[in-house]
């Protein structure tokens, strides 16, 4: 191993693996209760008829909540815990270059559409994260829409969102 790779690690700072798998574990288990509890509701009773609603989500939740309280377990209590750093933040920030981006494309959709923000969202995404020239960005971006509009509106005659603002109902659609 390189010497200089294990000092790079040592640097590093950030959570823990095995704290990461918890704090995971935690998440994952109130998701199977709610679960089970929805299923409970629907019921999850073996009927007449057969398995009521609720029986397959039930038992779901189950093997959520028992996967989940074995990672808790093992993370917390375990023999051998992964102490190493799970992320840092060079690592974090790139995660966070197109995950903010994207949760603005996704807002952006309900509000201009999903033509108009994809086209946008290419562009920037070209532009900034890619470094490719302005011209190539737009074009590639508007070449990409365009073909999906025609592909959804025009052949297959499924119509995707456009927004609440409809910029494109100039074009009839």
């Amino acid at each position: 191993m390189d010497p200089n790779m294990n000092s790079h690690e040592d640097s590093r700072s950030g959570l823990a693996t095995h704290t990461v798998d918890a704090i995971v574990a935690i998440l994952v288990l109130i998701l199977g209760g709610v679960i089970i509890y929805g299923s409970r509701q629907l019921g999850s009773e073996w009927t007449t008829d057969g398995p009521g609603s609720g029986y397959f989500p039930f038992y779901i939740g189950l093997i959520l909540v028992i996967s989940a309280l074995g990672i808790l377990y093992q993370s917390l209590a375990g023999k051998e815990k992964n102490t190493e750093i799970f992320v840092d933040r060079e690592q974090l920030g790139r995660v966070f270059s197109v995950l903010i981006p994207a949760a603005v494309y996704v807002g952006a959709i309900q509000v201009i559409g999903i033509y108009v923000a994809s086209a946008i969202y290419i562009a920037l995404f070209m532009v900034i994260l890619g470094k490719f020239s302005w011209i190539k960005s737009v074009t590639a971006a508007l070449v990409v829409n365009v073909v999906f509009f025609m592909m959804f509106e025009v052949w297959f005659k499924v119509p995707l969102f456009k927004g609440a603002y409809d910029l494109l109902s100039f074009l009839g659609y």
